[in-house]
């Protein structure tokens, strides 16, 4: 690895480029996609806090982080770059991992891939405010609806009228994890798109390291071999591997294409619950998903077509 691999020149076939840049990208979102299973196998029967799992997992990450970049021996951000990656830090490393933990204690891994699937046109809105772009009316409307229906599927699936803690904490997850992602982009082409991650890695593992001792002070984890597998998982591939796809799927472009291949985790990740933690999947999630992904997909679409235009 060098400080250039997330650059991947574009030479040859535009057409095997995209296809490079999709499969890449298909692949992290595969890798992803068993992040929301996974944690709730972990923390559904109590072996694990969720303070543990949230952190645990950020601090082992950030050790085979560490050893790549001193390994490759990468340039340190700089002066105003190490603002932007503690922004990138709060939301992808410590504010998703330990809300959706937190989360899923409780609710169903169907019910939180459904939620959170409304993150592809809340990422899209954050780097269009971040950008300062001027999107049209198709945008915003198709985002806002995407919102709105995730918030009515947890109102339909809680039976109360009112959203239940875990719905309130898998949004807030959305919106930080949001934030993160478009700094995270941005800042990608300063520092390069694996090195990112790995510094935003690196920078929180003090305050990750803390927590962990604390929620073992608390709550000693235990679990079977299959929960400590489910822990590794989240710790080496969702919380580290998985981004060098996904980044080199959107560094070797074109972003706006491949992007599009987050709107596929949602209906992976209902589709791990039923076979893996044997999940019932009901017409509400089913129709939820579906509503929640189009308002997504419309929302992704109309800034690619505009940004075209």
């Amino acid at each position: 690895m060098s400080h250039d691999d997330s650059a991947t020149p574009r030479q040859g076939s535009p057409l095997l480029g995209v296809r490079a840049g999709l499969g890449w990208g298909l692949l992290g979102v595969l890798a992803f996609s068993f992040t929301v299973p996974l944690t709730r196998v972990v923390v559904g029967d109590g072996a694990m806090s969720p303070l543990f799992v949230g952190s645990g997992r950020a601090v082992v990450a950030a050790v085979l982080a560490g050893l790549a970049l001193a390994l490759t021996r990468q340039r340190a951000p700089r002066g105003v770059q190490w603002l932007r990656v503690a922004v990138v830090a709060g939301g992808v490393v410590l504010g998703f991992p330990l809300l959706t933990s937190y989360a899923l204690t409780t609710a169903s891994a169907s019910h939180g891939a459904v939620v959170i699937a409304v993150l592809p046109a809340a990422t899209a809105a954050m780097a269009v405010l971040r950008g300062r772009e001027r999107p049209g009316r198709a945008f915003w409307v198709a985002a806002t609806l995407g919102g709105v229906a995730a918030v009515v599927f947890a109102l339909v699936q809680g039976g109360g009228g009112e959203l239940r803690p875990s719905d309130l904490l898998l949004l807030a997850a959305v919106v930080v994890c949001a934030i993160g992602y478009a700094e995270g982009g941005l800042l990608s082409r300063e520092l390069g798109s694996w090195q990112t991650i790995s510094w935003a890695l690196v920078s929180a593992s003090p305050v990750m390291a803390t927590l962990t001792a604390l929620s073992i002070g608390h709550h000693q984890p235990t679990g079977s071999w299959a929960d400590w597998a489910a822990f590794g998982y989240l710790a080496a591939v969702s919380m580290f591997l998985g981004f060098f796809a996904w980044y080199r799927g959107l560094a070797i472009g074109p972003m706006a294409q491949v992007s599009q291949a987050q709107l596929a985790q949602p209906v992976m990740s209902v589709c791990w619950a039923a076979l893996l933690l044997h999940e019932k999947v009901g017409w509400t999630t089913v129709l939820g998903g579906a509503v929640v992904v189009g308002g997504a997909l419309t929302a992704v679409r109309a800034r690619v077509s505009e940004r075209r235009a």
